[in-house]
């Protein structure tokens, strides 16, 4: 455990699967904290096998590795008493437990808050669903592509409904899941500072669909305030004019003019000067006015010149702007490459002793001065840290462990 890390001391019991939990939990292990997955004998994560593509000699997926570094992997079987007493046992040490079960999942094998609180006041118990431990549609199983239609984030993506094949369409990662697992991070974080003060723990019951919800943020207001349901915008935004996606004569740019000021200065980089004074276009609520006749002119001058030769021009100028990437572009970036997106973490030395291949990982992007993020973990083989954890935690004998293995406890 990271000395330096912000959440050094603060041991996590992973009880999550998939993503939402298992990205708070990066977060924690991220930041310094002791995470112990707890994984099910013989299969493990669901999404160790969601390839491919795998890390085939480390025994687990891309997706798994994701969201799996800086924790311990512990094989339990909590559909047996033996495997129901040591995660109560585990418990008992922890500052954190995440669960993502369904509800009443958890209480169903005497892993409830109700149950674990009463054993560990100070526990912090974060409970990730679909749709909370309330309403009529608490007890159904949820999953991020569905929730992103029920929560209307699909609705508000994708071409314009008046557009040829404008069909809604989800985001190309979990966002509400990734979002899902922010806020539960959050969440922890601020239990956390409370404990502080209180020297108690608390529940937290955290959904996908109000996170999703949430989300809608602006577009959410924005019917709020009019009763209007909003439509797709496609890569245009809702409120702002010029902000979107624009031919060049070798591809496509993004431009992301947020004020009049940064309009001017585009208009005297293209010459058309006179734009910023046009009537129709000389402040945002007159371009979003005028939005089809503006975009259609600056369309006309932007596929005149290729993408690279576009950007170079306007950001010399100040005018927000940028290629539209592809992911081999991305980490091909020079500025992504600055950043150190991509970490390499060592993979732990084979029984020949020589060191196997290191895993890739993209960056955590939270930058801490005085407790900087550490990769010193990486994502686990299911239970290889089974018996250091319940002989490291629960200061269990050889002779308990193999009993409780041959129990097909763990």
């Amino acid at each position: 455990m990271s000395e330096q890390g912000a959440l050094a001391g603060i041991r996590v019991l992973d009880l999550s699967r998939v993503l939402a939990g298992p990205w708070a939990t990066q977060i924690m292990g991220d930041l310094g904290a002791e995470v112990i997955k707890i994984e099910r004998p013989g299969a493990g994560d669901d999404t160790r096998a969601w390839g491919p593509p795998d890390f085939k000699e480390a025994g687990f997926s891309a997706y798994y590795a994701s969201a799996n570094r800086n924790k311990r992997s512990v094989a339990v079987d909590i559909s047996k008493p033996a495997g129901q007493q040591l995660i109560a046992s585990l418990a008992q040490h922890c500052d954190v437990l995440v669960e993502n079960y369904k509800v009443g999942g958890a209480a169903r094998h005497g892993l409830d808050y109700a149950t674990l609180g009463k054993l560990n006041p100070r526990l912090i118990y974060c409970s990730i669903t679909g749709f909370g431990q309330t309403g009529p549609y608490a007890p159904r199983a949820g999953y991020d592509a569905m929730i992103q239609g029920m929560s209307g984030l699909m609705s508000i993506t994708g071409k314009p409904r008046a557009e040829p094949d404008s069909n809604p369409q989800k985001i190309g990662v979990a966002m509400v899941d990734l979002s899902t697992g922010l806020y539960a991070a959050i969440a922890v974080l601020a239990a956390l500072v409370q404990r502080a003060r209180t020297n108690r723990g608390q529940y937290i019951d955290l959904a996908l669909l109000d996170v999703g919800v949430a989300m809608l943020a602006y577009q959410g207001m924005n019917f709020l305030a009019t009763g209007v349901a909003p439509d797709r915008p496609g890569n245009a935004h809702p409120s702002i004019v010029p902000y979107q996606d624009f031919p060049t004569a070798d591809g496509w740019m993004m431009l992301a003019i947020g004020n009049d000021g940064q309009f001017a200065h585009f208009c005297r980089c293209v010459g058309h000067a006179d734009w910023a004074t046009d009537e129709r276009f000389s402040t945002n609520p007159h371009r979003v006015a005028n939005r089809k006749t503006l975009i259609g002119m600056m369309s006309e001058v932007t596929r005149t010149r290729g993408t690279r030769e576009w950007i170079k021009l306007l950001e010399a100028e100040g005018v927000p702007c940028g290629p539209i990437n592809d992911i081999a572009a991305v980490f091909a970036d020079p500025q992504v490459q600055a950043r150190h997106l991509r970490v390499d973490i060592p993979m732990p030395a084979r029984t020949d002793e020589s060191l196997a291949p290191a895993v890739p990982a993209i960056a955590s992007p939270l930058r801490l001065s005085a407790a900087p993020v550490d990769y010193r973990l990486p994502p686990p083989a299911l239970g290889a840290h089974t018996r250091e954890v319940l002989r490291g935690v629960l200061s269990l004998s050889d002779v308990q462990i193999d009993a409780l293995a041959k129990q097909g406890a763990i």
